[in-house]
């Protein structure tokens, strides 16, 4: 069960109730006082390093806000950084690939 902070209005005292999430989350004491409950923000980070890999850069440009040059310039380093560690970016050679494969074997302008 979760713990809920309630913070005494006249006091300023704090105290912790354990309560569960479908609970009415109020707190009222012996006197028959209504603490007001306290809210905190959450200790919580995304990961907004993209690493090159397809599952990092989804992750890097999905739900942020920005231009379209924004989303090429994130593709293209993410393309950089995965062409670093093995001088080929895997990625590129399949869109290429299938690039190549729906025109009937014509290269993309890029396909060196």
């Amino acid at each position: 069960m979760p713990i809920y902070e309630y913070e005494n209005p006249e006091t300023g005292e704090i105290v912790e109730v354990l309560q569960g999430m479908k609970d009415f989350h109020i707190y009222i004491d012996y006197d028959g006082l209504e603490w007001h409950r306290v809210w905190h923000s959450p200790n919580a980070s995304i990961d907004t390093e993209n690493d090159g890999s397809l599952e990092g850069f989804m992750s890097h440009t999905s739900n942020k806000k920005g231009t379209l040059g924004d989303l090429w310039d994130a593709s293209r380093e993410a393309s950089e950084k995965r062409s670093k560690p093995e001088d080929r970016d895997t990625v590129k050679e399949k869109y290429f690939k299938n690039y190549s494969s729906k025109r009937k074997g014509i290269k993309h302008k890029d396909d060196k």
